[in-house]
C-alpha cells in the first residue's frame, strides 16, 4: 500500500482488564482464592484506577481515544495487575514467585492472556496482543506459547527479565532453549520491554531515581545475552523486539559488540588475548552481532526523539517501529500528531511510512490495506507530518513526555 494518509500503528501501547473482570477467565477452582485476594488488594497505580483506568479495558473508549490521536492499530503490552500478583507483572517483583504462589500467579497470567484474546477480537485486525509467560516454569511457558499461537495473540511473547535476585537462571542459560524453539516454530516474535529486567533497587530514598537512570541499561543487556548465548544463531527465523529502551544506543552498542565478538573469537591478532581465553563459547557464531541485529531484531521506538530519527540509517530504517506508549504518563499520547511532526518532518515519505506503520505491520501481521480506510478518516497526511513543529506549539501538558521536553528545552 502506498499513498494516502499514514497508517499509524503504535508498537507500544499498554492495557489489561479491570481486576474484577479477570475472574471469569480463571479456572473455577481459583475463584475463592481470587475473591479473597481481590477483596484485600489495594491498587498502587493511578493509571489503572479511577476514571482514567478504563483506558486499559474499555474497548470503545480506547478505540476512540487512539483514533483521535491518529493511531489506527496497536501492539498491546500488559498494564493492569493480573490476579495474585502484588503489582503489574511487567516489572520484577521480589521475592520471586516461589512454590507457594507460583501456581496461582500462573493462573493469573493465563487469565490475562485469555481476556486479551477477547479484547483483541473486539477490534479484530487492530490489536496485536502480547502473551505473558513465566520463566519459572519452562514447560508451562512452552504450552502457553503454543496456546497463544493457536488463539491469535499475534503480538507474540513478552519475555520477562531475569535480573540478579529474580530466582531464575539468566536469559543466556540453556534452560530456555525450549522457549526459543517454541516461539520460532509458532512464528511469534519475542518482545522485551524496558522495566522487566531491572533488579530490586531496595527501599531507599534514591531508589526510584536510580531505577529511572538505569532501567533501560538493564533491558539492553538482553541483546548481548541472546547473541552471545547463540540463541539467534540457532534460531535464525526468530524475531526479537526491544521496546521503550531508546533508539540512540543501538549504533554504538553494535560497534562495541562487533569488537568484542572479534576479540572473543581470537581474530585480528587477539589469539593470545584475555578475551580469547574467555570467548570459547562464542566461536559457534557465524555472524557479527550487527548482522544478527539486521536479520532478527527490531526496536519499539516509543516517543522517539528527533536526533534518534537522524540516526535511522545506522539503526536500520526497517528496524524502527514508532510507539505512543498509550496510556502511560511519559508517552506522547494524546499529542501524537505533534510528536510525529517533531520527529519526522523532512524525512522521506517512504521512510516515515515504514517507521510509523509498515514495519510493525510486517512483524505483527497487520493488514495495511484493511487499515487504510481508518487511516483515511483518522490518520495524518504526509503533508501534515512534514510540517516542522515549532517548540511554541508544544503544550505544557505534553512536557511529561521526555521527547517533548527535550525539544522544548533544547536538550536534543
Amino acid at each position: 500500500m502506498s499513498g494516502g494518509n499514514y497508517v499509524v500503528i503504535s508498537a507500544d501501547c499498554h492495557g489489561g482488564a479491570n481486576i474484577a473482570d479477570y475472574r471469569p477467565y480463571l479456572e473455577a477452582r481459583y475463584h475463592d482464592d481470587f475473591d479473597d485476594w481481590a477483596a484485600s488488594y489495594a491498587n498502587p497505580f493511578d493509571d489503572v484506577a479511577g476514571r482514567d483506568g478504563g483506558r486499559n479495558w474499555d474497548s470503545a473508549r480506547r478505540l476512540r481515544e487512539l483514533e483521535d490521536d491518529g493511531v489506527v492499530a496497536e501492539v498491546v503490552f500488559p498494564n493492569t495487575v493480573p490476579p495474585f500478583f502484588p503489582k503489574v507483572s511487567l516489572v520484577h517483583q521480589p521475592p520471586g514467585a516461589g512454590a507457594g504462589d507460583l501456581e496461582r500467579r500462573w493462573a493469573g497470567l493465563r487469565a490475562h492472556n485469555r481476556w486479551l484474546v477477547d479484547f483483541c477480537a473486539d477490534a479484530r485486525g487492530r490489536r496485536a496482543g502480547m502473551c505473558q509467560i513465566m520463566l519459572h516454569d519452562v514447560d508451562g511457558a512452552v504450552a502457553e506459547i503454543e496456546w497463544a499461537a493457536a488463539n491469535g495473540l499475534t503480538g507474540g511473547v513478552l519475555l520477562p527479565g531475569a535480573p540478579p535476585g529474580s530466582g531464575v537462571p539468566p536469559l543466556y542459560a540453556p534452560e530456555y532453549e525450549p522457549i526459543w524453539s517454541a516461539c520460532e516454530a509458532a512464528g511469534l516474535p519475542v518482545n522485551h520491554h524496558s522495566g522487566s529486567a531491572a533488579p530490586d533497587f531496595g527501599d531507599y530514598p534514591a531508589a526510584q531515581a536510580v531505577f529511572l537512570l538505569e532501567v533501560t541499561w538493564w533491558a539492553h543487556r538482553t541483546l548481548w545475552h541472546l547473541i552471545f548465548a547463540g540463541v539467534m544463531e540457532r534460531h535464525p527465523e526468530l524475531q526479537f523486539v526491544f521496546t521503550e529502551q531508546g533508539t540512540a544506543w543501538i549504533p554504538e552498542e553494535l560497534k562495541r559488540l562487533d569488537y568484542y565478538a572479534l576479540r572473543l573469537r581470537g581474530a585480528d591478532g587477539a589469539a593470545g588475548s584475555q578475551e580469547a581465553k574467555y570467548g570459547a563459547s562464542t566461536r559457534e557464531l557465524s555472524l557479527k552481532p550487527s548482522e544478527y541485529w539486521a536479520r532478527q531484531c527490531h526496536l519499539g521506538s516509543s516517543f522517539i526523539r528527533r536526533p534518534e530519527v537522524e540516526m535511522r540509517d545506522a539503526v536500520g530504517v526497517d528496524r524502527i517501529m514508532w510507539g505512543s506508549d498509550f496510556p502511560h504518563l511519559e508517552g506522547c499520547w494524546p499529542y501524537s500528531s505533534q510528536h510525529l511532526r517533531y520527529a519526522f518532518a523532512g524525512v522521506p515519505e517512504d521512510e516515515v511510512r515504514a517507521m510509523v506503520g509498515t514495519n510493525a505491520a510486517r512483524l505483527y501481521g497487520f493488514d495495511l490495506d484493511a487499515l487504510a480506510p481508518l487511516a483515511a478518516a483518522h490518520g495524518p497526511s504526509p503533508a501534515e507530518v512534514d510540517t516542522p513543529l515549532d517548540v511554541s506549539e508544544i503544550p505544557d501538558d505534553a512536557l511529561r513526555c521526555p521527547a517533548f521536553a527535550a525539544a522544548r528545552f533544547g536538550i536534543a
